[in-house]
């Protein structure tokens, strides 16, 4: 199957928000009137973002969901996508799934697939996608206050347990890995939540890397500090039934790694002043999403973790990072 083909049976479908869509040598994008145009990137390399044995449908979710995920921090509604593709050879089995499971969440999403490349070589999954939010109204890191309360959107840490067992780290029972990770290769882009926090979060970022160290980006560009109690963010998996069937009594260190500092949970941390909390409550359950405050904003820069009596908590947690020296 020759590279034209392999487009035009995977991945070509009638445009429908684009002007002109996958076939020619660009794709034509008409935003409405009195909105920008909200673009990411997200890059996905075999064995250092997802394993040789991943589910290719889960892998096309994935790809494009951790995209999503990025729009969703900007309180941006999705438009299109284009997807560059390196393939190491032809299967057609693997892009059957792997287109399944990638158009099927843009489907979801009403998110149309624009145009890209594909190539020969290592497996390699790089998406760029578009979307648009009213002039104005993007979320954006810098825009935290003081006495702004942080809050960070579903349950973090699921991820980080079912890449510890597939590592080798730690032994999970069979149902409880396949639950872990759903959430590591299946994340759910709170896409709805982003565009309905629109006018009341005052910064947001998605939880890609670890919270503490993506709430660090938010702290730096909005040049504020942060207490966070860990506590609370503790109990978002302490109640969680994978991590307790995979621990039993309650592992606090473990527990403090997966939330503070697990990484791909694609889930939101924004702030919002105190004022808006029951703006909040309703843009949470207007979007079907669970949300919880964890902190408060506060004028002196750097990050300080506190436990539920307000005692500090002397632990260092590390967020990923590619580059990082071992």
């Amino acid at each position: 199957m020759g590279e034209f083909d392999l487009i035009a049976r995977y991945f070509k479908r009638p445009a429908r928000q684009a002007v002109l869509g996958v076939g020619d040598d660009c794709a034509l994008l008409a935003p409405a009137p009195g909105m920008h145009i909200a673009i990411s990137s997200d890059m996905l390399v075999e064995g250092r973002h997802f394993f040789a044995d991943v589910d290719p449908e889960a892998l096309g979710h994935k790809a494009l969901a951790v995209n999503l995920s990025d729009l969703a921090a900007c309180g941006a509604k999705p438009l299109a996508f284009t997807l560059a593709l390196a393939l190491p050879r032809v299967d057609e089995a693997w892009l059957a799934g792997f287109s399944w499971g990638l158009l099927a969440l843009a489907d979801a999403h009403g998110c149309e697939l624009i145009g890209g490349d594909t190539t020969a070589g290592p497996l390699n999954i790089c998406i760029t996608v578009f979307g648009e939010v009213p002039q104005g109204q993007a979320l954006l890191r810098s825009g935290a206050q003081v006495g702004d309360d942080i809050y960070v959107s579903g349950t973090l840490g699921d991820a980080r347990l079912a890449l510890q067992a597939l590592q080798g780290h730690i032994t999970l029972p069979t149902e409880v890995l396949a639950s872990a990770r759903q959430r590591l290769e299946r994340p759910s882009p709170r896409v709805a939540l982003g565009q309905a926090l629109r006018g009341m979060a005052t910064s947001a970022i998605d939880v890609s890397d670890g919270l503490l160290g993506d709430l660090g980006h938010v702290l730096q560009a909005s040049g504020v500090g942060a207490c966070i109690n860990t506590t609370t963010t503790t109990n978002l998996i302490a109640n969680s039934a994978c991590f307790t069937m995979a621990y039993g009594p309650f592992d606090l260190k473990m527990a403090q790694q997966c939330t503070l500092a697990g990484g791909d949970d694609y889930e939101l941390a924004f702030t919002a002043p105190p004022h808006h909390r029951q703006a909040v409550a309703a843009a949470a359950q207007a979007s079907a999403t669970t949300v919880t405050r964890i902190g408060t904003i506060e004028a002196t820069p750097g990050l300080r973790l506190v436990d539920a009596d307000g005692q500090p908590v002397q632990a260092s947690f590390a967020s990923f990072d590619h580059f990082a020296k071992p």
